[in-house]
């Protein structure tokens, strides 16, 4: 194949993590590396931890470094957007107006923050975090601010708050459910996140819906609430999800719907054209259904069966979802996937209140997810565990006596 031409849009860690994998599968052909930052690949989880905190310098959040791109002969344009893809012709059209044929084209364009509607989000010292500059700039106002709110008690925004205390910086986290991460953890175990929070000086306010920013000569001063309260603040950071970012994909007429519909093979409706990472909506075979995951173990593994499928092998994407998040000095891994109406039962081995323990969110006595908090070496055999499917007895379950390696085998 040294004559065909692989296209990935999106010079993120999953485009970079693609472009190994072709080349280490031996693809000798051209690789094009599409991104419209200015900076070459880097993973975005230090932007909300080690980088954002100051415990990482810049140079390790790449993926690899900037010399090794041309070493493995991979045309990097960086600061460099696709402004339409051509199915028909085959082509990218870029920003400045190159047209580039492709053989096989891979989309890992990512996701963007959700805007905030409501008046004055466009306000100076709004912020949305998402690339490495909203990184930086979140950290200045951490040295400028004394006073920060954050809407949006996600992952995200519980991390970035979780910086902002340790900065000394007075925090107000607004979340509209009745705790944060609700959806994702349930009644059970999302008041664990809910008292770290709040034992840390954070004011969480719940059931909490902003109409909109104060601003001062152009700068925000503050949020106010619909109950007419006003916070007072000197920024705002907006945590209240993302939006799969699949316009290129649409306009081409690829199958949409929340993100780039996939296959197994993370082939999208046309076979020349993948994706990968948080703009896929990949069929999963385990689950026996398609998901969007936007954690960075999807961008990471993910690339690899995109390559492989790219070059013609049978492969399909079947890990088990992984996410992880460390606020304060709490530290936690979470595999499996359960929605909120799937589980009938959350069994926990170990002590909620002093934040060591595992949970298990369970459906007729099989473990749909897992998660270790403060407990380490175990994310593992959890894995085993959410993937055998077996049926496990409640009890022994919650018995930390009970070697989670036993219980996968029934």
């Amino acid at each position: 194949m040294a004559s065909a031409t692989f296209v990935i849009v999106g010079a993120s860690l999953a485009g970079a993590k693609a472009a190994e994998a072709l080349r280490g599968h031996g693809f000798d052909g051209r690789i094009l590396l599409i991104g419209d930052e200015p900076d070459h690949p880097y993973e975005r989880p230090p932007l909300s931890k080690g980088y954002l905190q100051g415990k990482q310098d810049r140079e390790t959040i790449f993926v690899h470094p900037e010399q090794w791109y041309a070493e493995q002969a991979i045309d990097l344009r960086v600061d460099t957007t696709v402004t339409e893809l051509d199915r028909d012709r085959r082509t990218v059209t870029l920003s400045g107006g190159e047209r580039i044929g492709y053989d096989k084209l891979l989309l890992a364009t990512g996701a963007s923050p959700r805007r905030l509607p409501v008046p004055g989000a466009d306000l100076d010292g709004v912020l949305y975090l998402r690339r490495v500059g909203d990184c930086e700039r979140i950290q200045r106002t951490f040295q400028s601010a004394s006073r920060i709110v954050f809407v949006g008690g996600g992952w995200i925004g519980l991390e970035v708050a979780a910086a902002a205390r340790e900065a000394d910086v007075d925090v107000t986290v607004l979340e509209a459910d009745e705790l944060p991460l609700l959806r994702v953890m349930g009644r059970q175990i999302a008041p664990v996140f809910a008292d770290l929070h709040r034992e840390h000086g954070v004011d969480l306010r719940l059931t909490a819906q902003v109409t909109e920013i104060i601003g001062e000569n152009g700068t925000v001063a503050g949020v106010r609430l619909a109950d007419g309260t006003r916070i007072d603040a000197d920024a705002v950071v907006v945590g209240i999800g993302a939006v799969p970012n699949t316009q290129l994909a649409a306009e081409a007429g690829l199958n949409v719907d929340n993100g780039i519909i996939v296959d197994a093979s993370l082939r999208t409706s046309d076979p020349d054209i993948h994706a990968a990472g948080d703009v896929a909506n990949a069929f999963h075979p385990m689950l026996g259904k398609h998901i969007r995951v936007e954690h960075w173990a999807n961008a990471l593994h993910q690339p690899e069966t995109a390559a492989r499928s790219m070059l013609g092998e049978a492969a399909s994407y079947d890990r088990v979802p992984y996410f992880f998040t460390d606020q304060y000095d709490l530290g936690m891994e979470y595999a499996g996937y359960a929605e909120p109406d799937s589980y009938d039962d959350v069994v926990v081995r170990g002590d909620l209140t002093s934040r060591q323990f595992i949970a298990f969110w369970t459906a007729q006595g099989r473990v749909l997810a897992g998660m270790n908090v403060n407990i380490w070496d175990v994310n593992e055999a959890i894995q085993h565990l959410v993937r055998s499917g077996t049926q496990v007895d409640r009890d022994r379950l919650a018995d930390p006596d009970v070697p989670l390696e036993e219980l996968a085998t029934g």
